[in-house]
């Protein structure tokens, strides 16, 4: 839908923004078409997401760099997990604070050595017990069960000393790139932290296992989503987990180095000729402020769905290992943590203000297009007003799609809903009886009328 609704509602040349970007996708789709492209997202990691997208390194470069990281820094982690056979060892099982097995892989087949701990493992650990990162920051964390997290928290909860000192090691390594390499190697870090964390479960007596008679089989789980401690799970070989991660960036990085697309990150700058893209790190609200009036064609966006995920507070950890402090007080959205005062009355306010700021960017005739959904008839009610608050802006019409965020979490929650909808807003329509055209009526599901409560996922 997202494609087909870029390629119907705009033409070559036109502008198409996205005010809460996400993982930047849109971004892409944009500029293969001919479209240039406004991104704003509130989250670093968004707007270095979308950067590496628009500037891949090529696989060569990429691979000459992960060759001279290895010959850098592999040997110096390597010697952190040796064993006392003067094996380098790939995981650590840990029970509570105690390390209960340390796994070696063999030099050929898949299966693994495990080994009792002896003095040098519990040594080794010990000496980096207590180190503090050089090269990234602290975590900011506020009380917000949800995601499993509290203010007092620090990184030493998410990764050992061990883990800590190797990461530093790699982003220091990555220092002297250019920048769009820099940014391709920082993601792959970032993409791999999960699986260098306190936060790795391990999987007991799997059905699999039980049916070839392994009843006492572990295997190695995975972080999936929020910061969740485990009594019972791995502490895993850095450079394992960064190597892997980095193999399949690799191959899926082109063969030779591609264009450049010219992007800017000033708001201001919009509608400047010389630029395919502006991609923009602030709250929504401040940057369409700067940007210019009726300067956009189409906005196609997924904003925060009231208090469905906490994004921000998620991205913690990468934007930290990205070197990116992050303005949480200007967040739209609705928050568990109490003491953020991100309530459903003010997250209302604050996108009456986004859309006042977006009718004015917009060209007349302009068309929005929104992904909502929400479980309570509160959350939808800045999108019930807008005709009132705002009567540039006509409601034309929504249609429902799948999920959007696929999130592991949301399709396992009890109630949690399956579907969102695309909610059609346009600038003054030239006139009242103007038939729409068949882009949106021929949309299966196309509905003239705004999702009923019941449709909402409102009970």
């Amino acid at each position: 839908s997202l494609c087909y609704l870029i390629e119907k509602c705009t033409k070559e040349g036109d502008i198409v923004m996205d005010p809460f970007l996400g993982s930047g996708l849109v971004s892409l789709e944009c500029l293969l078409r001919n479209r240039r492209f406004v991104g704003i997202d509130i989250n670093p990691f968004s707007i270095e997401h979308a950067s590496l997208m628009l500037k891949l390194p090529s696989h060569q470069e990429y691979y000459q760099a992960l060759i001279e990281i290895e010959n850098s820094v592999s040997e110096k982690i390597g010697n952190t997990y040796l064993t006392s056979e003067g094996e380098i060892a790939s995981h650590y099982l840990w029970e509570g604070n105690e390390i209960v097995s340390v796994w070696v892989k063999p030099e050929t087949g898949r299966s693994r050595v495990e080994l009792e701990p002896s003095d040098l493992d519990f040594n080794s650990y010990k000496t980096y017990e207590y180190y503090k990162p050089q090269h990234f920051r602290n975590l900011k964390f506020f009380t917000n069960s949800r995601i499993n997290v509290k203010p007092t928290m620090t990184v030493s909860d998410i990764f050992t000393g061990r883990a800590i000192r190797n990461i530093d090691l790699l982003i220091e390594s990555f220092s002297a790139y250019p920048t769009h390499l820099k940014r391709a190697l920082l993601l792959t870090l970032t993409s791999s932290a999960g699986q260098m964390s306190n936060m790795v479960f391990a999987i007991k007596n799997r059905s699999n296992s039980k049916r070839n008679g392994n009843d006492d089989k572990i295997e190695v789980g995975s972080w999936i989503i929020g910061f969740w401690l485990p009594h019972t799970h791995f502490e895993i070989n850095v450079w394992n987990c960064f190597k892997n991660r980095a193999n399949k960036l690799l191959k899926a990085l082109p063969d030779q180095k591609q264009a450049f697309y010219s992007v800017s990150n000033d708001p201001m700058s919009v509608e400047t000729p010389g630029y395919d893209a502006w991609l923009i790190n602030s709250d929504c609200r401040a940057a369409l402020k700067e940007m210019p009036s009726q300067s956009v064609s189409f906005v196609c966006t997924d904003p925060p769905h009231s208090d469905r995920v906490p994004y921000l507070e998620l991205s913690e950890l990468w934007n930290s290992l990205l070197g990116y402090t992050v303005d949480f007080e200007r967040e739209i959205v609705v928050s568990n943590a109490k003491e953020r005062r991100k309530s459903k009355v003010n997250y209302n306010s604050e996108m009456t203000e986004f859309f006042l700021e977006t009718s004015r960017i917009l060209k007349p005739n302009g068309l929005i297009a929104l992904y909502f959904n929400a479980r309570d008839e509160e959350s939808w009610q800045y999108l019930k007003n807008i005709e009132k608050v705002y009567n540039v802006l006509k409601f034309i019409g929504c249609f429902p799609m799948s999920y959007s965020a696929t999130s592991v979490v949301q399709d396992n929650r009890k109630g949690a809903m399956k579907s969102d909808y695309i909610i059609i807003y346009q600038k003054q329509r030239a006139t009242v009886g103007d038939q729409l055209p068949n882009i949106f009526t021929n949309l299966p599901g196309w509905s003239s009328q705004f999702p009923a409560k019941s449709e909402s996922g409102s009970k």
